[in-house]
């Protein structure tokens, strides 16, 4: 039995779907049928029990299975780390995340990461908004995922991997708390805190505008260095800042308030890594991320 076959028959006893396992497989179900009718023959007798509704493994199918599962497994880790060792996915592989629902994703993603290339770890770290790009300009990570644009030199912005509503971060006694929603208009009634240190002037033109769409000029409050910062400020009365509206499930803050937009454009997260200098391991992850949020990687 060839090694594709032998993938062919395990995935259709894990699916016992044929359109299922075609799809798996990125093969046709005549393909599927044609393989396993195939093995049956050279075996000598039938592995699955098919009715038009149903598939299910004989008996001597179930055997067969967990004789060649093992095996498979061994084959598959054992090319996975030939290609791992060519490709220098091995080391430590660095990666920063700027909200706790990146970090969730980076996670999730550095486990398969782990399974897939166990020489190579990963380590994940939070970034300030303070100084979005700064670590990873100064070669402190390989990898970032977090807000949306970048223009940085040096700097390559890859896919866009999460798409946030947004919503309005405002003290628990500030009118606009007792909103189900609000406009960007609202924003010329409170005013905004902003990020100190290096945060970038055109990502603050997106995130922080100094006026609503109408033209009304929107108030400054205090400039903040740490995220905890912001959560202090709000819940003192100090101002307000737009944030993703998934943070109602991460922040239980005392005073604080989150108000949905109607209007207001999603907040994007991308992965960003060096331009040059850029790792196999890296791009792997990037590859990695991408397939599991059904992402199109970019160009290296």
């Amino acid at each position: 039995m060839e090694f594709r076959d032998i993938e062919i028959f395990l995935v259709l006893a894990e699916e016992l779907h044929f359109g299922r396992t075609a799809e798996r497989l990125h093969i046709t179900p005549s393909r599927v049928s044609h393989v396993i009718k195939k093995i049956e023959r050279r075996i000598g007798a039938p592995l699955f029990a098919r009715t038009s509704r149903t598939v299910r493994l004989t008996p001597l199918g179930e055997r067969l299975r967990d004789d060649l599962l093992p095996a498979h497994l061994r084959i598959q880790q054992a090319v996975e780390r030939a290609v791992a060792e060519a490709r220098g996915i091995t080391g430590t592989l660095r990666v920063g995340y700027s909200t706790p629902w990146c970090a969730d994703l980076l996670l999730e993603a550095t486990q398969k990461f782990r399974a897939r290339y166990a020489e190579c770890t990963v380590h994940i770290q939070e970034i300030q908004l303070n100084d979005p790009h700064g670590p990873l300009r100064r070669g402190e990570l390989d990898l970032q995922l977090s807000e949306l644009p970048v223009a940085e030199s040096g700097i390559t912005a890859g896919p866009t991997v999460l798409s946030e509503p947004r919503a309005l971060l405002v003290p628990a006694d500030h009118p606009l708390a007792q909103r189900e929603n609000m406009s960007m208009e609202d924003l010329a009634d409170v005013p905004l805190m902003t990020p100190g240190g290096n945060f970038p002037q055109y990502m603050a033109a997106v995130h922080l505008p100094t006026h609503t769409p109408s033209g009304r000029a929107i108030p400054r409050g205090p400039v903040f260095t740490y995220w905890a910062e912001v959560l202090s400020l709000v819940a003192a009365g100090l101002g307000a800042f737009p944030v993703s509206a998934r943070g109602t499930r991460y922040y239980a803050w005392p005073g604080i308030a989150f108000v949905p937009f109607l209007d207001a454009p999603p907040i994007e997260y991308g992965l960003l890594w060096p331009t040059t200098g850029h790792t196999p391991r890296a791009m792997a992850f990037v590859d990695l991320l991408a397939d599991l949020t059904g992402t199109t990687p970019a160009d290296e």
